[in-house]
């Protein structure tokens, strides 16, 4: 039975005809490659080589020999390489950065992708400044940066909703929002009680910009939870109502555990972005992490 490395030796003999130097790129004795190309002579039945005053040249039947295998050898040294890089990139640790918010209802997936990953938590434009400054592998961001240095990919599109817990009666918003008398409809937000990640409420106050036309909401968070997952859970088991990603609710409201009060199509929806610095030989992992967000974002609410 043939042995290929007899062949990977045959032709890095008959590149550099000679078998020290040959030794050398294999990383092999020089007896070792003789007795490999005496074993390759017997198997074929044609003596390959003749010994020179400095290294080897080829018999006539070595160059029909080579002419014969060496496509096929070249096909198989590539697979060869391609297959020892993805086991490099296996075990190569990679540094993600993400908002808080946005990797509640990612963190899972990539993690179930990657082996070894450092995660940074940080808004948009820090992320950006960590990966322009190559201190940082990936950023996955809600604001486009398009930079000489940085490139991005558009992976998803995300959107505010509105969620409540199912054992809320929305009965009377809904009629109200069916009669568009928004007055009524603030009125009856105003009297619930009201959850957020956040001090500041960016969410809630970003859509009372779209919904109501308005830059403040006039009602005060009853309970700030600094983790919107964390905050998704408690809501899910109480009283109130939280604007959210709809990527965070989406496996809430699909267990039944909260329900859509509002999507609002005033309220416009956001691209995700996935940036990385130019140039840093990490393209197969921005293709895998990039395709697993685009499937993850494509089935969204």
């Amino acid at each position: 039975m043939v042995n290929l490395e007899w062949y990977r030796t045959f032709k890095a003999v008959y590149k550099n005809g000679n078998f020290s130097v040959a030794a050398k790129e294999l990383f092999m004795s020089q007896p070792a490659v003789s007795q490999q190309i005496s074993m390759l002579e017997a198997h074929v039945g044609n003596k390959l080589f003749n010994r020179k005053s400095k290294g080897v040249e080829p018999t006539e039947y070595a160059k029909l020999l080579n002419n014969l295998i060496i496509d096929a050898l070249d096909r198989l040294e590539s697979v060869e390489a391609g297959f020892r890089a993805k086991a490099e990139d296996a075990n190569r640790l990679i540094s993600i950065g993400v908002s808080k918010n946005l990797f509640d209802c990612i963190g899972n997936l990539l993690i179930s992708k990657f082996d070894l990953i450092d995660f940074t938590f940080a808004e948009n434009d820090e992320l950006f400044e960590l990966v322009n400054s190559k201190k940082l592998d990936f950023a996955i961001t809600t604001k486009r940066f398009d930079t000489f240095d940085t490139t991005y990919e558009i992976v998803g599109k995300i959107k505010l909703i509105m969620v409540a817990p199912t054992s809320l009666d929305i009965t009377e918003f809904r009629q109200r929002l069916k009669a568009d008398n928004f007055t009524e409809i603030e009125q009856w937000l105003n009297a619930q009680k009201w959850y957020s990640h956040d001090a500041r409420i960016p969410h809630i106050k970003l859509f009372w910009l779209h919904a109501f036309n308005k830059k403040r909401p006039s009602m005060v968070p009853n309970y700030i939870i600094p983790s919107e997952s964390e905050m998704l859970k408690l809501l899910a088991k109480n009283e109130g109502i939280a604007v959210t990603w709809n990527c965070n609710a989406r496996n809430y409201i699909k267990q039944n555990k909260l329900q859509l009060v509002w999507n609002s199509f005033h309220v416009p929806e956001e691209f995700v972005y996935l940036l990385t610095p130019k140039n840093n030989n990490l393209n197969s992992f921005f293709e895998i992490i990039s395709k697993e967000l685009k499937l993850f974002y494509g089935n969204r609410l």
